[in-house]
């Protein structure tokens, strides 16, 4: 409470806007300093040892571009309250009002930061031609798994496969672009993510299948491929603890703070 109370007395007093430096080993509730019109920017150098000095002050001073993301979710201090320490369920547990933990299973309220974001020098859009493609599976009988689903849904005859002892050799690819809308280059990270059907009951949210990072030139635009091996991108660990991938309209989602693109993407199982 005192830094609190600090940071803001030193903002305050300030003529320009200042950078706030947070030195942890993970997220903190900064909303004081995040609705402050008097800190501008806010930087996390998590620990940064002997040479963090010299690289945060490049970063300040514009000498290295940031282009990190988030490779956690930052709560707010409500969380705590939300989810007791001894609770060790990744999935909400609606009968007791506990939201999930990480972002593939948080449902609670708004976080502060969520996993994957970042802000740089310069906004990066995206654009995709891919407008939804579908996959058919082979398989064998002993392969298929059983799947839970959402109340009221009906399971259809073979609703996931068993990723075990399957060959998988059945690929997803496209392309993404990457526009810098802005002027000044820098590197950015394209994260891509997966969302299994919404009528699949305890998945993930979504999940991190894939990642690149490109350099784009001031107010340039460059071409990003990706190639995804279905059972490893589409897979889900059912509450089971059987990695499946799921028949019916799983999502290929890529996204930062400023823009997004998505397509569906049908699983089709057959004997």
């Amino acid at each position: 409470m005192n830094q609190t109370k600090e940071i803001i007395r030193i903002a305050e007093a300030s003529p320009n806007p200042i950078i706030l430096v947070i030195l942890s080993s993970g997220g903190v509730d900064i909303s004081f300093a995040h609705d402050n019109p008097k800190i501008g920017a806010i930087l996390w150098a998590g620990y940064p040892g002997g040479e963090g000095g010299n690289a945060i002050a490049d970063v300040i001073f514009g000498e290295y571009y940031p282009g990190g993301r988030l490779p956690l979710t930052w709560f707010k201090n409500k969380y705590i309250s939300q989810l007791p320490i001894t609770s060790m369920e990744l999935r909400p547990v609606p009968k007791l009002g506990y939201p999930g933990r990480t972002y593939k299973f948080y449902d609670g309220p708004e976080v502060l930061y969520p996993f994957g974001y970042g802000l740089s020098y310069t906004k990066f859009l995206y654009k995709t031609d891919t407008n939804g493609t579908a996959v058919t599976i082979p398989v064998a009988d002993q392969h298929y798994k059983k799947l839970s689903y959402k109340s009221g849904v009906s399971a259809p005859a073979c609703p996931a496969i068993n990723v075990d002892g399957q060959a998988c050799t059945e690929t997803v690819s496209f392309n993404v672009s990457v526009i810098n809308s802005d002027g000044k280059g820098g590197s950015h990270p394209v994260i891509v993510f997966t969302k299994p059907p919404a009528e699949v009951d305890d998945a993930p949210i979504k999940q991190v299948v894939a990642f690149q990072r490109v350099f784009v030139h001031a107010r340039s635009t460059v071409d990003v491929s990706f190639t995804l091996n279905v059972c490893k991108a589409f897979g889900i660990v059912e509450k089971t603890a059987y990695t499946v991938v799921p028949s019916g309209v799983s999502t290929v989602l890529v996204e930062n703070g400023d823009s997004s693109v998505s397509f569906p993407v049908k699983i089709n199982l057959s004997v």
